[in-house]
């Protein structure tokens, strides 16, 4: 058993030589491992900047990976785990989202002064908070403490650090190369006061054998007077992803392999969102999720997806330039399946108006023409979860009318229907009770993120696929998210917990053994 001592909150937080080695999944997974040893642990970001958004049991929205941080710690998601969070709508500027409540868009050059450093009193009063309520958080940094353009209005690595008087773990990808010079070069250009908080250093996505390695190890410790604490091996481990990093991995053409899988087609918006989405499709064995950027890449996919967009106008104008439109609207006229979600679902009407440009530049585009609807933007943002009923009683919703749904909703138009049209979902969310999505043929759309994380409306949709391809679906039964997702933190804390010091981490964090 495990005691802090003189009963005060235990801190770790986790910095990186770069953006993209890792911390967030290794936040996760120390979050995992004090869960199991007993402690009532909450993750921390100051400021994420992320596409990938979830809203909270109050209405707030906060980034994706402390949503699952908190999953991994065994507590509910709370906007004070990431108190600012910037959104991405164009090349030079971003939603800026404070305490889970939209202030609208703001440039970088104005976000990186000023207006930054209004929201560190926010950040202290989040990170105190916390910090008074649980016995251990768990703390991340974003990109790196060096990069020496932006400290002098740093709110997410050092400061925060100093702030929280937490000890830093330096997190390096030695599986991109160039790590040794990445953690000696970081060491170099944070300040002496900044260095001694930095107790360890993880090498993170190691592939190889570990002897090989020991002599790098040695030299990082005896050039730096810090411990290496631990050497993560390179994992598949299924943990949703922080940002569209990942996506740059992804599949573009269909696999040699879906002969035994569906061919999911999801269209890579420039301003693509939430596309976690997605991942209860990827976790099906006969599901291939490929995200396409070129239409003619595209082929004749089982389902096509159009996802969510922090710039819906902008993604619609994106897809009749590019020649996606028309590709949509023939496959729509074929009767193949299409589905919108969001962002996608508007696209999916007759037209879109933002009239005070509340989202871009653009007053209206012209839908696709898919769906009768049209969608109007207002300032006010509607992030709510809801919960609810199917309604639909065709298509593949017809095997499961009646089925609860639940999801969360991120967006700032609403959707008209056309007179006679029937929606998809009754839901209700703050008690009020609303409708939601709408079906042409073979073409869906609804609001409702994390709509395929409902099992019963996954599978359903899994076996109508395979039905029109005249074949009865090859896997029994679809996989449970809940139990998928916590077998995935647990297999997680395994492999950190094996590959990491944990009496030396514990030990730098304050924790002893009775």
């Amino acid at each position: 058993m495990m005691s802090l001592n003189n009963q005060s909150t235990a801190k770790l937080m986790i910095q990186g030589t770069s953006s993209s080695v890792g911390k967030s999944v290794l936040a996760a997974a120390f979050c995992r491992i004090f869960y199991q040893e007993g402690y009532h642990v909450s993750p921390f970001k100051a400021q994420n900047m992320a596409l990938n958004s979830f809203v909270t049991t109050t209405g707030g929205e906060m980034g994706r990976a402390q949503v699952v941080q908190a999953q991994a710690a065994g507590v509910e998601p709370e906007v004070r785990m990431n108190p600012i969070l910037l959104k991405p709508s164009g090349p030079t500027g971003s939603q800026v989202v404070i305490m889970g409540k939209s202030q609208g868009n703001v440039t970088a050059l104005r976000y990186h002064g000023e207006y930054q450093r209004m929201t560190w009193p926010y950040v202290t009063e989040a990170l105190h908070g916390l910090l008074n309520e649980f016995e251990i958080v768990v703390i991340e940094g974003a990109g790196s403490p060096a990069e020496v353009n932006l400290k002098s209005n740093d709110i997410v690595n050092m400061r925060v650090a100093m702030e929280a008087n937490s000890p830093v773990l330096l997190v390096a990808d030695i599986d991109r190369g160039g790590a040794l010079a990445s953690v000696v070069g970081t060491l170099e250009l944070v300040e002496p006061e900044e260095r001694a908080m930095i107790k360890g250093i993880i090498f993170n996505k190691f592939r190889g054998e570990i002897k090989l390695l020991q002599p790098a190890l040695d030299f990082i410790e005896e050039r730096t007077g810090i411990p290496v604490v631990g050497v993560v091996p390179y994992f598949k481990i299924r943990i949703p992803d922080e940002d569209s990093v990942a996506l740059s991995e992804a599949d573009e053409k269909p696999s040699v392999s879906l002969a035994e899988q569906l061919d999911v087609a999801v269209i890579r918006l420039p301003y693509i969102s939430n596309f976690t989405d997605f991942d209860a499709l990827q976790d099906e064995p006969d599901v291939a999720v490929r995200y396409v950027t070129d239409p003619a890449n595209l082929g004749k996919p089982d389902l096509l997806i159009i996802p969510g967009s922090k710039n819906t106008l902008a993604d619609l104008r994106f897809l009749h330039e590019s020649g996606f439109g028309t590709y949509i609207q023939t496959f729509c006229q074929e009767e193949l399946p299409v589905i919108g979600i969001c962002g996608g679902y508007q696209m999916m009407g007759r037209l879109v108006k933002d009239p005070l440009h509340t989202e871009s530049e653009l007053e209206e585009v012209l839908g696709l023409g898919i769906l009768p609807m049209v969608t109007e933007f207002y300032p006010q943002k509607h992030t709510v979860q809801s919960k609810g009923t199917i309604l639909a009683e065709q298509g593949f919703l017809k095997a499961c009318t009646g089925q609860t749904v639940v999801g969360y909703e991120i967006h700032m138009g609403r959707s008209t229907l056309d007179e006679g049209h029937s929606p998809l979902f009754n839901l209700t969310s703050n008690g009020e009770s609303n409708v939601d999505g709408l079906q042409a043929g073979n073409s869906y759309g609804t609001y409702l993120h994390g709509v395929f994380d409902n099992d019963g409306l996954r599978a359903s949709l899994l076996n109508w696929l395979w039905e029109r391809r005249g074949i009865t679906r090859p896997v029994e039964a679809s996989l449970s998210q809940a139990a998928l997702r916590e077998s995935a933190f647990n297999e997680l804390a395994d492999l950190v917990r094996q590959n990491v010091d944990l009496e030396r981490i514990r030990a730098i964090m304050g924790l002893k053994v009775e």
